[in-house]
């Protein structure tokens, strides 16, 4: 198997102000990168994405280049997402939808936040299916930050990095496993959504 990095961006889905689960995307991609040996990462930002009110979906991919190159390279995507209403943002939806193929036979994990106690278990659940759909291999190991509002400081700072040390393990363990063993297949297995790369 290949040994060079992972690729493997985390999209940050809210633009809402005094978002709190920017602390939550910008400590995560600290973590991926003190794996530095294995994984690249790359932070993208709903809020950057300057989405048309008039157009939508794959026809307009080519206006977000950064994504659709990034994407295409990609090993795997985190997405970072609060849950609103049971549900996740429109905006992260519209971005999401700007790509297809790009996304097929790759790995996406979720990192869920939550205003209240249950810490955005059911945006993942609803994130499931949107992410099949798009073609991505979905992980079983989730990172949930419950009422987010008690656990970050001023300047993004983890108040209780030992109680997240495991669990954060765990969630870019089977990341990475996951996403070394897609690139392997891609690059091995004939498909007729990607061609063998060997």
């Amino acid at each position: 198997m290949s040994e060079k990095k992972l690729f493997i961006p985390v999209l940050l889905g809210t633009p809402r102000k005094h978002r709190e689960s920017g602390h939550v995307a910008r400590w995560l991609l600290g973590k991926i990168e003190e794996r530095g040996g294995e994984i690249e990462t790359q932070l993208f930002d709903v809020r950057d994405f300057n989405l048309p009110p008039d157009d939508y979906g794959m026809e307009i991919k080519d206006d977000f280049p950064e994504w659709r190159d990034a994407m295409t390279r990609a090993d795997g995507l985190v997405i970072v997402t609060p849950e609103y209403n049971h549900g996740y943002p429109g905006t992260l939806k519209s971005v999401l939808d700007l790509l297809l193929p790009e996304y097929i036979h790759k790995a996406v994990a979720f990192a869920a936040v939550s205003a209240q106690v249950w810490g955005g278990v059911r945006v993942i659940e609803a994130l499931v299916q949107t992410s099949r759909e798009l073609g991505f291999a979905v992980t079983f190991t989730d990172l949930n930050f419950p009422r987010v509002q008690t656990l970050f400081d001023d300047d993004g700072k983890l108040l209780d990095e030992k109680a997240y040390e495991s669990r954060t393990k765990a969630f870019l363990d089977e990341l990475v496993w996951m996403s070394k063993t897609l690139r392997w297949g891609r690059e091995n297995l004939p498909s007729k959504f990607h061609s063998s790369q060997k």
